[in-house]
C-alpha cells in the first residue's frame, strides 16, 4: 500500500531547489530536486539514491535516511514514516486486532459531557458513548469515518470542515499503511475509498501524512447548529492501536450550550435524529 520508494518521489518534487541552495534558470523543468541534487546534498552516491527511488536498495541505514530527512524537510510525522517504511522489508507488522475490553466501554460510559469515541487504526468506531450517537444520528459502533466522511454523500454537512477532515482522514490511513503494510482490511478499505472517491485518489497519490492528536473538529448538526469543539487523541496503552478520542466543548461557550441541549434531545433514540444536508465541495 505504501512504499519507500513512492515516498522519496514524491518529497523530492515538493523541495523548493533555492532553499536547498541550487541555483535555478527558466529553462529547469524538474518539479523539486533532481534524484542527483538529493544523492549530493544527502552525501550518498547517485547509484544508490536511484536504486533505493527505484525500490532496489535495502536497509538504508539509520544515518542515509536521516540525512534524506533534513533535504527533503520532512517533519517529524514524515520522518518516522521514513524510518518505518524503510524497516518494512526488515521486519513486517502485525496489524493489532483483539476485541474491545468491557472496561474501555465503561470509561466511555464515564464521559458524560462530551461526544467519546474509541477507533482502530483503520479508523472503524468500536464503541461511542450516548452523546456521541447523538452527534452522529445514529449509534456510532460499526461505523467508518473514513467512509462517511469520503462516501457517504448524505453525511457530508455534517463535518462543518469538510476539506479539512478529508486530509486528516488520508494523512491518518497513510501513516497506518506504513505501520500495517500487510493489513488486507486496510489495504481493502483503500481500494474502496479509492474506486469510490476522485478526491480520496488524489489525496492518496500526494502520500501526506498526519499524526493528529488534537486540535479544532468542526460539526455542524442538524438540531442544534454549529458544534466548534476541541478533539483530543488518546493512544491506549496495550498495543492494540486504538485510541480514545474526546471532543469537548469551552465551558461557557456556545457550544458547551448546544452540548447542553443536544443531549437534552436524547430522550429519544439516536436513529430519529435527522441526518445533516449534504455538503458539496
Amino acid at each position: 500500500m505504501d512504499d519507500l520508494a513512492g515516498f522519496l518521489r514524491t518529497r523530492r518534487s515538493r523541495v523548493d531547489p533555492r532553499a536547498a541552495g541550487i541555483p535555478v534558470d527558466a529553462r529547469r523543468r524538474v518539479a523539486g530536486l533532481r534524484r542527483e541534487e538529493v544523492a549530493h546534498l544527502s552525501g550518498v552516491s547517485v547509484d544508490y539514491y536511484v536504486r533505493l527511488e527505484q525500490g532496489r536498495a535495502t536497509q538504508p541505514s539509520e544515518q542515509v535516511l536521516d540525512a534524506l530527512a533534513r533535504v527533503l524537510g520532512l517533519d517529524d510525522t514524515e520522518r518516522g514514516h521514513l524510518h518505518r517504511l524503510a524497516r518494512q522489508r526488515r521486519r513486517r507488522a502485525k496489524a493489532p486486532g483483539g476485541r474491545l475490553r468491557p472496561e474501555l466501554s465503561r470509561v466511555l460510559d464515564l464521559v458524560a459531557g462530551a461526544p467519546a469515541l474509541i477507533m482502530d487504526h483503520r479508523l472503524d468506531v468500536l464503541a461511542g458513548n450516548r452523546l456521541a450517537g447523538l452527534l452522529y444520528g445514529r449509534d456510532p459502533k460499526g461505523l467508518n469515518t473514513a467512509r462517511h466522511i469520503f462516501l457517504e454523500e448524505d453525511e457530508r454537512g455534517l463535518y462543518a470542515d469538510w476539506e479539512s477532515c478529508t486530509l486528516d482522514v488520508v494523512g491518518h490511513l497513510r501513516l497506518a499503511a506504513g505501520k500495517y503494510p500487510d493489513d488486507p482490511r486496510l489495504a481493502s478499505l483503500v481500494g474502496e475509498l479509492a474506486m469510490g472517491s476522485e478526491r480520496f485518489r488524489r489525496l492518496w497519490a500526494r502520500a501526506d501524512v498526519r499524526a493528529r492528536t488534537h486540535g479544532r473538529k468542526a460539526y455542524r448538526h442538524p438540531l442544534v447548529g454549529l458544534l466548534e469543539l476541541h478533539q483530543e487523541n488518546f493512544a491506549l496503552p496495550d498495543a492494540s492501536g486504538m485510541e480514545l478520542l474526546v471532543l469537548s466543548a469551552a465551558p461557557g461557550s456556545p457550544t458547551a450550550d448546544a452540548l447542553n441541549l443536544l443531549s437534552g434531545l436524547g430522550t429519544a433514540a439516536p436513529e430519529s435524529v435527522p441526518h445533516p444536508p449534504a455538503h458539496r465541495p
